[in-house]
């Protein structure tokens, strides 16, 4: 404990643990700032209270920076959401949360991982594929039909464990 609590209060390095119920109000604020619909406080905490999810979280500072939530079906689970605070960028934390996932999941006997991801989000595409995901399907209009976005989802995949 007071190896966590040295962490916490270190300069500026973020910490990585399991996200709970009680994170879904700074989770939802994150996410509603990162995508272009954010989840209500009760959605996240609905997904916390899930046994299915896996949920991270990275704090510095006592504060959110980041999270990442995955829901498991049998030996395969889907990343649901990942996001990094514009504030703490470009510190390879979203590659950091990712991984801990990974290994949580694995220990979990998840085999096999999905994510779909805009095909417009280099910075996800380079992190996913740095981290072995490969595409394996596409869903064009994806995330609606404005004119001015793309739309298109990327299915990605990773075998783990």
């Amino acid at each position: 404990m007071i190896d966590l609590v040295s962490r916490l209060f270190s300069r500026g390095q973020p910490v990585v643990s399991d996200a709970g119920p009680r994170d879904a109000k700074a989770i939802a604020a994150l996410h509603a700032a990162s995508f272009r619909r954010g989840w209500s406080d009760g959605e996240v905490e609905q997904l916390l209270r899930d046994p299915n999810v896996v949920a991270d979280r990275a704090l510095m500072r006592r504060g959110l920076v980041g999270f990442i939530l995955t829901r498991c079906a049998a030996d395969e689970a889907e990343i649901l959401s990942i996001a990094v605070g514009q504030d703490a960028r470009g510190r390879g934390l979203g590659r950091k949360l990712l991984q801990r996932n990974l290994q949580r999941l694995a220990g979990l006997g998840v085999r096999e991982v999905f994510l779909e991801v805009g095909a417009e989000n280099d910075t996800a595409l380079r992190l996913y594929e740095h981290m072995g995901f490969e595409q394996v399907g596409k869903r064009e209009r994806y995330y609606g039909s404005d004119a001015t976005l793309d739309s298109t989802a990327l299915v990605l995949r990773r075998e783990i464990g």
